[in-house]
């Protein structure tokens, strides 16, 4: 039964945002926990609202001081158009 889910319900891969929400539900993190990662309580917050981007070395940051896969967060995602 699961090789024939694999091949006919395959799983999608989740936005970077939203796994990085969900790792911060699951294992009770703040966004404080994260600033280490992303930079200043303002960047988690433009980061998390997606009002900026996650840089290459965020990623690295996340992915090696809090275990988040790097295959998830490379992916591209929607973000939030600022007006000018």
């Amino acid at each position: 039964m699961e090789a024939y889910e694999k091949k006919h319900i395959p799983i999608a891969i989740p936005d970077p945002i939203e796994a990085i929400d969900y790792y911060m539900e699951t294992r009770r993190w703040s966004r404080r926990d994260v600033e280490s990662c992303l930079g200043s309580r303002a960047r988690v917050s433009e980061v998390l609202s997606r009002k900026r981007s996650l840089t290459l070395e965020m990623i690295r940051k996340l992915n090696q001081e809090l275990g988040l896969p790097a295959e998830i967060l490379i992916q591209p995602y929607k973000s939030v158009k600022i007006p000018a």
